[in-house]
């Protein structure tokens, strides 16, 4: 029986085929094996957390300009460190609350941010402030974040009152 081995190293492990090859077998053939290599380990780089975002834009702003502005969301979500999870393209003819599609996916998929090619992509051209109070809103134009943080409080909310112990 013949044994021949072919490793290959890729991001975040190692691909082990074994090729068998014996005549008098009738199971020889390839077999793989997938292992996590520690190489990242030694050499001193480690995992980092990557936050998540999703894109949104409403096709009847982008219009023609559609496919642009969702790879302008995907690059500007790789230049800033986010691990890209989902495009949101809301249609207004189907009539949807655009804002509570775009918070239930952020919230499924636990993402941290919103990208979207402007501000005009909401209605009357204003970040919506309960999407702020959820998410980082990012604009690839102008490149602006409302983070979520520097946010003050809605004057919606009541004032809470801190009681002494």
């Amino acid at each position: 029986m013949t044994r021949r081995i072919r490793l290959g190293e890729f991001p975040g492990g190692v691909l082990e085929i074994n090729a068998y090859d014996d005549p008098t077998d009738s199971h020889s053939g390839v077999y793989l094996e997938s292992r996590h290599a520690d190489h990242r380990a030694q050499r001193g780089a480690e995992m980092q957390y990557r936050p998540t975002a999703i894109g949104y834009l409403r096709t009847d702003v982008s219009g023609i300009a559609r496919f642009h502005d969702e790879s302008q969301i995907r690059t500007l979500a790789t230049r800033l460190g986010y691990d890209f999870a989902d495009m949101i393209v809301y249609d207004p003819k189907f009539g949807r609350p655009p804002v509570a599609r775009l918070k239930a996916q952020a919230t499924r998929l636990a993402a941290e941010a919103v990208i979207i090619p402007g501000p005009e992509h909401f209605e009357s051209g204003r970040i919506p402030p309960s999407l702020v109070e959820k998410l980082d809103v990012i604009t690839v134009t102008p490149e602006t974040t409302y983070a979520r943080r520097a946010t003050p409080p809605s004057p919606e909310l009541p004032q809470r009152t801190v009681t002494g112990t």
